[in-house]
C-alpha cells in the first residue's frame, strides 16, 4: 500500500486498517496513560480515516512533576492545558489523525456536553483516569449507552487492564478493591510512631480547620432548613455542629490579619504544648500498666511539649501558614512579610496551661469509638448555643471561603502548613521529620509513576482494542491483565461474564433494560407493567427522588397518578428537565404474580421530542 501502516496491514489486513481509521473513540484523561494511549493511537492510525475521530478531555494543567512520565509534554508546556498540548503532539506524530481536545471534567455537571448525541456516535471509551469516582461514572455511562470500555490503571510497578464488552462482561463497577488500611484513631490522636501518622494528623487538622467548619457555617448562613436537620442528628452531632458554628462566627472570626496571627499562635499552643502536657498528666513518663509493664513502650513513644520559640523557623512556618490560611477562610487580606508576622507573633500573650483532672483520653480504638458514641449532653447546652448564635440575616452576604487541599501549588501555603504541623508533631514524639518533597508525596498520596509500567499497560489496552475492532464476540478471545514488574508477575484471565438474573422466564443482565417511548401518565406506567410484564410496581424512583410507593399517602398518590411521568419527576425533584435530556432512567421495585419481590432491569423512558 505504500503507507506508514504497511506493517500493521500485513498482519491484520487492509479492511482492519480502514476500520481503525474510522473509529470514533473518547479518551478520558490526558495524564501518563492518556499520553501513551494517544501516542499509540496516532502510530496505529486510529481516528485518521475520513469519518474517524479521537476526542480527549482533561481539565488539568501541566505541572513540572508531570514531565518524568507524561512524555508528550515538555518544560515549556508547564502551565498549559494537558489535553490541548497532548493533542498537538499527537498531530505532529501523525498529521492525519482527527483529534478534538476538551478541558472538561466528566460528571453530572457536564452531561449537557457529553449527552446522548455525543455518546451515540462513539464506538467506545478508553479510561485514562486517576480516581475511582470518575472511573465508576464513566463505567455507568458506557453501560447506559452500551459502549465498550477499555479500563486501565497503574500503581508504581503494578498495572491492570479490564475490557468491558456490552452484553458479554461485567462492568468495572461490578467488583471493587478492598478498602485501604486506615491508621487507628488512637494512634493518630495520641500515640503516633511514624512520620506517616503525623502527616495524616496534619491533613486531618487542615480539613477540620479550613474546610469542614467553613462548609458548615455556609450551610447555616444559606440553608433555611439547616438548623432543623442538624437538631435531628444522632448523639453528640447537634452539639458539635452548633459549637463549630459558634466558634467560627463569634470567637474565631478575625477583623484584621493581626487577629489571624493571634489565633494561629493559640492553635500552636493548643496542639503542640497543651494537648501533650495533658497527655503526660494522664499518663506520666514512668507510668506502668496493670501488669507492671511500662506504659510508654513498644509503639507508644513518650512525647514532650514544645515551647514556642520565635527564632525557630519551623515554629514560625506554622504560625505564618496557619494565619494566612485563616485569613483566606474569612476573606481578610493576609500578609506574607515574615518580619511583620514575627513582630506580630512576639506581641501575643498566651495563657499558661494547667493540666486538668478528670480528662479521659482513649488508649485504644475501642475506647475512642465508645467515647464518641456514648456522648451524653444536656439539651440546655444546645439551647444556650442557639440563643448565642446571631441569625443568618445579621451576617448579610458574608460567607466563609472553604479551602480545598491542593498539594501542587507552592504559593498557596497548603503544603507549608502540612509540613510544619507534621514535623512539629513529629518533634513532640521524637519521630524523625520529613522534608517537603517526602511530605508532599505522603500527604498527597502520590504513588511514584513509572513510564515502563504505563507503556506496558497501554500496549495491553491496544491489543484488546484490536480484538474489538476485529468484531470478536466470544469471551475467550479477550483478556484482562494483571502485572507487577517488580516481581515480575504477569497474569491474564478471561473477563467475568455479566451475572444473569431472572424474573419469570426472562433472563437479564446489567446491560438489559425496559424501553418505553412516548409520554405516559403515572397510572398508565404502572398499568403497563402490571398488564404487559405481570409486575406490580411497589416503588418507583428516579435518581434520589421517590416518585411512587405502595405506602405513599393516599392524597399524594391520587394527585400524582394522572400526571405525565415527566411532570411527576419535575414536581418531586423540584427541578426542570434540562433541554439536553432525551430520556429518563427509572428504578423499579416489583412483586411478581405471587407477591414475591423480584429483581428487574431499570427503565429507559424516552421523552417525546
Amino acid at each position: 500500500m505504500g503507507t506508514r501502516y504497511d506493517s500493521q496491514v500485513a498482519v491484520f489486513g487492509a479492511d482492519f486498517q480502514k476500520k481503525l481509521g474510522n473509529l470514533k473513540y473518547f479518551i478520558v484523561g490526558s495524564g501518563a496513560i492518556g499520553c501513551e494511549m494517544l501516542k499509540n493511537w496516532a502510530m496505529m492510525g486510529i481516528g485518521a480515516g475520513d469519518t474517524g475521530e479521537v476526542i480527549i478531555t482533561d481539565m488539568d494543567i501541566i505541572e513540572k512533576s508531570n514531565l518524568n512520565r507524561q512524555f508528550l509534554f515538555r518544560s515549556w508546556d508547564v502551565g498549559k492545558l494537558k489535553a490541548d498540548v497532548a493533542s498537538k503532539a499527537a498531530k505532529v506524530m501523525n498529521p492525519a489523525i482527527r483529534i478534538t481536545s476538551h478541558q472538561n471534567r466528566v460528571g453530572a455537571e457536564t452531561e449537557h456536553v457529553y449527552d446522548d448525541t455525543f455518546f451515540e456516535r462513539l464506538d467506545g471509551v478508553a479510561n485514562a483516569l486517576d480516581n475511582v469516582d470518575a472511573r465508576m461514572y464513566m463505567d455507568r455511562r458506557c453501560v447506559y449507552y452500551r459502549l465498550p470500555l477499555l479500563e486501565s490503571g497503574t500503581l508504581g510497578t503494578k498495572a491492570n487492564v479490564q475490557v468491558v464488552i456490552p452484553h458479554l462482561t461485567e462492568s468495572y463497577s461490578s467488583s471493587q478493591d478492598p478498602p485501604e488500611k486506615s491508621i487507628p484513631i488512637c494512634t493518630l490522636k495520641n500515640f503516633p510512631n511514624a512520620i506517616e501518622h503525623t502527616l495524616q494528623w496534619a491533613r486531618d487538622l487542615f480539613e477540620g480547620t479550613y474546610k469542614q467548619p467553613a462548609d458548615t457555617v455556609n450551610a447555616y448562613l444559606t440553608d433555611s432548613k439547616f438548623m432543623e436537620r442538624t437538631l435531628k442528628q444522632q448523639g453528640m452531632q447537634p452539639l458539635e455542629t452548633l459549637d463549630i458554628i459558634r466558634r467560627s462566627l463569634l470567637e474565631e472570626r478575625p477583623e484584621t490579619f493581626e487577629d489571624c496571627i493571634k489565633w494561629a499562635r493559640t492553635v500552636f499552643q493548643e496542639n503542640f504544648y497543651n494537648t501533650v502536657a495533658q497527655l503526660l498528666f494522664n499518663f506520666a513518663p514512668d507510668q506502668v500498666t496493670s501488669s507492671g509493664a511500662p506504659f510508654w513502650s513498644g509503639p507508644k513513644r513518650c512525647p514532650h511539649p514544645i515551647e514556642f520559640d520565635l527564632k525557630n523557623p519551623l515554629h514560625m512556618d506554622f504560625v505564618a501558614s496557619a494565619a494566612i490560611l485563616h485569613a483566606v477562610n474569612y476573606r481578610v487580606k493576609p500578609s506574607t512579610d515574615r518580619a511583620h508576622i514575627t513582630m506580630l507573633a512576639s506581641q501575643v500573650k498566651v495563657q499558661r496551661f494547667v493540666p486538668r483532672s478528670g480528662v479521659k483520653i482513649a488508649v485504644t480504638d475501642a475506647e475512642a469509638q465508645a467515647e464518641s458514641q456514648s456522648g451524653m449532653f444536656d439539651e440546655s447546652q444546645i439551647s444556650q448555643i442557639q440563643n448565642k448564635l446571631p441569625t443568618p440575616e445579621t451576617f448579610g452576604k458574608f460567607l466563609m471561603q472553604p479551602i480545598e487541599f491542593e498539594k501542587d501549588d507552592d504559593t498557596n501555603f497548603h503544603m507549608d502548613f502540612i509540613v510544619a504541623a507534621s514535623n512539629l508533631r513529629a518533634e513532640n514524639y521524637n519521630i524523625p521529620p520529613a522534608d517537603r518533597h517526602k511530605s508532599k508525596g505522603i500527604a498527597g498520596r502520590i504513588i511514584p509513576a513509572i513510564a515502563t509500567t504505563t507503556s506496558l499497560v497501554t500496549g495491553l489496552v491496544c491489543l484488546e482494542l484490536c480484538k474489538l475492532v476485529q468484531g470478536h464476540t466470544k469471551m475467550e478471545f479477550f483478556k484482562n491483565g494483571f502485572v507487577n514488574l517488580a516481581l515480575p508477575f504477569f497474569a491474564f484471565s478471561e473477563p467475568i461474564a455479566a451475572p444473569k438474573q431472572k424474573y419469570y422466564d426472562t433472563e437479564f443482565t446489567l446491560w438489559d433494560r425496559f424501553e418505553i417511548e412516548g409520554e405516559l401518565s403515572l397510572k398508565e406506567f404502572l398499568d403497563y407493567f402490571q398488564e404487559k410484564q405481570k409486575l406490580e410496581i411497589t416503588m418507583l424512583s428516579q435518581g434520589v427522588c421517590m416518585l411512587y410507593s405502595f405506602f405513599m399517602a393516599p392524597a399524594k398518590r391520587k394527585e400524582r397518578l394522572p400526571l405525565p411521568m415527566s411532570e411527576v419527576v419535575k414536581k418531586v425533584s423540584k427541578r426542570k428537565i434540562e433541554p439536553h435530556v432525551r430520556a429518563l432512567v427509572f428504578e423499579l421495585c416489583c412483586n411478581d404474580a405471587d407477591g414475591e419481590d423480584v429483581e428487574v432491569p431499570y427503565v429507559r423512558y424516552v421523552l417525546p421530542k
